[in-house]
């Protein structure tokens, strides 16, 4: 993959690079968003989009120079709420997940085979939260990876546990909580098969569907192509496209993260209002077996709102992006998708923007 920080490319070039992703030509034509994605999709010079596609889509400084490190696994994504075993009983009976543990304050739960949430209680709170996620790279020296995040500026904070897990929390521009780890904590865990109950009741029949895929974390900064630089050169993960307000990024073989936030290249950027925090408003999930009409009807049985998700305004049966979103026990916006390893890129292929607008 290109630098896309180091070096502008030009409008035949990011076509010839998005084609090489499997996207569809950055000519496409496409609707206004549902949910707010792609601010600049419908074009450039627009009132939703008032940048120019160069400035829109120009580059910035590279934060630090690549570690070259890969992400291999996701260890864990953390969660809080006001009451965690209302909700690991929800995504255990919706989503097919599996409960590790729980210790009467938190519940950890197996994604399959490939991921896993920790769910945590805080009283205090109106509503769920993601305060953190964790991921596995290689190479693993924990001296080494110490010494390169120490050269880029940032403050490593050890979390081991003295029985082979190392990890080091940072902070990303934005503040939010990086951590990142060797791959034996609950990575190795999922290894070995699950025997805990949980205590809460099933809120309702379970489905029968296994989440497969992490079709997409969207991450939510007040600079986008920062912490696009930043991801990109410490975890080596994948840009796809810029589009102007967001940049969708593979995270290895494990899924991928939209980040969506202010351009720094707008003139306006960061008069007003005040930054605000960085947040995941959403996380969609790819799951299996996938029927169209069949998954909203599963999820309205179950007295659950399917909202509609194509990124477009066309109808969900010939979408080139498919989901429904929903809402938890603790009143997290939980999105559903057809989307797997296999047309991982479905999404970023709808919301690539009309090229060449003023």
């Amino acid at each position: 993959m290109h630098d896309l920080h180091a070096n502008f490319l030009n409008d035949g070039t990011r076509r010839q690079l998005l084609r090489s992703l499997g996207l569809a030509a950055a000519g496409a034509s496409f609707t206004a968003a549902i949910f707010g994605q792609g601010r600049c999709r419908d074009g450039y010079g627009t009132s939703s989009c008032p940048l120019a596609e160069e400035a829109a889509t120009a580059p910035i400084p590279a934060l630090f120079a690549p570690t070259g490190w890969k992400t291999v696994a996701l260890d864990h994504i953390t969660f809080e709420m006001p009451d965690y075993q209302k909700e690991a009983a929800f995504y255990i009976a919706l989503m097919g997940w599996t409960l590790r543990s729980d210790d009467g304050r938190q519940a950890v739960l197996d994604i399959g085979k490939w991921g896993s949430a920790i769910f945590r209680q805080v009283a205090e709170l109106q509503s769920a939260r993601v305060v953190n996620f964790c991921f596995v790279v290689e190479p693993w020296s924990a001296k080494k990876i110490q010494a390169a995040l120490q050269k880029r500026g940032l403050t490593p904070v050890a979390e081991n546990d003295g029985k082979g897990f190392e990890s080091f929390h940072v902070k990303d521009p934005n503040g939010w909580d990086l951590q990142i780890s060797n791959g034996q904590g609950l990575a190795a865990a999922r290894r070995g098969q699950p025997t805990t109950k949980l205590s809460a009741p099933a809120p309702f029949e379970s489905t029968g569907w296994k989440t497969i895929w992490l079709d997409h974390l969207s991450y939510n900064p007040p600079n986008y192509k920062e912490s696009t630089s930043f991801y990109s050169n410490l975890l080596g993960w994948k840009e796809t496209y810029d589009e102007g307000s967001q940049n969708e990024l593979m995270i290895g073989e494990i899924g991928d993260i939209i980040i969506r936030g202010g351009n720094p290249n707008d003139p306006n950027f960061g008069k007003a209002p005040p930054r605000p925090r960085p947040r995941i408003d959403h996380i969609s999930f790819g799951i299996t077996p996938w029927d169209t009409d069949g998954v909203k009807a599963e999820l309205e049985k179950r007295g659950l709102r399917a909202r509609i998700d194509t990124s477009t305004k066309d109808d969900i049966h010939v979408a080139a992006f498919k989901s429904y979103h929903t809402t938890t026990p603790n009143g997290f916006d939980l999105q559903i998708s057809y989307v797997t390893h296999e047309n991982r890129l479905a999404l970023a292929n709808a919301v690539i923007p009309r090229s060449g607008s003023k």
